[in-house]
């Protein structure tokens, strides 16, 4: 079983230890992720909380996934019944913010090549300015509150009930500016945090 939410876990020496495992200089890394040489340094050190968008670039020079940058230690699984409390936390552990986005996963998405999430925005929460692109698919329902999706140039707000479907390649964005909690479900193929 996976542990909650961590609010110790020091993302900024979890990035050094990686990218010195992987032999790689602060300059190497951003070059291979392309961000700002300086921003490497400014995670490490912790004076700088990433998004979501920001870390998943910077892990893509790697390459990991945020699963893996989050519990590596994880091990495989097959169990084909998931409760709440065994959702792997893959991002509220990111921001020093009072009300983080909370990103779970159900199960170990490596083993199926399908990355089922369960997600959480606060009011004021923003996957962040640099819109995500990866390879894939995903899809998402909201539960509760009004999402603002930003797919390519097309931008809508989302209540309950209501679906996106899109090819992930397409530059994309999820906010919340509402003064409600956004919960949704989503998926992705193959997996991407």
């Amino acid at each position: 079983m996976t542990t909650p939410f961590n609010a110790d876990f020091d993302v900024g020496a979890r990035l050094r230890e990686i990218r010195t495992e992987a032999g790689l200089s602060q300059r190497a890394l951003a070059d291979r992720a392309q961000v700002p040489h300086g921003q490497i340094s400014l995670v490490e050190t912790n004076r700088s909380s990433p998004s979501v968008a920001t870390l998943r670039k910077i892990l893509g020079g790697v390459p990991m996934t945020m699963s893996e940058f989050f519990d590596p230690d994880r091990p495989e699984n097959d169990n084909v019944f998931h409760r709440h409390a065994s959702f792997l936390e893959l991002t509220a552990k990111m921001s020093k913010d009072s009300a983080p986005i909370s990103i779970r996963q159900v199960g170990d998405s490596r083993r199926h090549n399908l990355q089922i999430l369960h997600e959480r925005y606060p009011p004021g929460a923003d996957t962040g300015v640099s819109m995500l692109e990866h390879a894939g698919h995903e899809g998402g329902i909201v539960i509760s509150g009004t999402l603002e999706v930003t797919i390519g140039s097309q931008r809508s707000l989302l209540g309950p009930g209501d679906a996106y479907l899109f090819d992930s390649r397409t530059p994309h964005r999820f906010r919340n500016q509402s003064d409600q909690e956004v919960v949704l479900f989503s998926a992705c193929t193959p997996p991407y945090l």
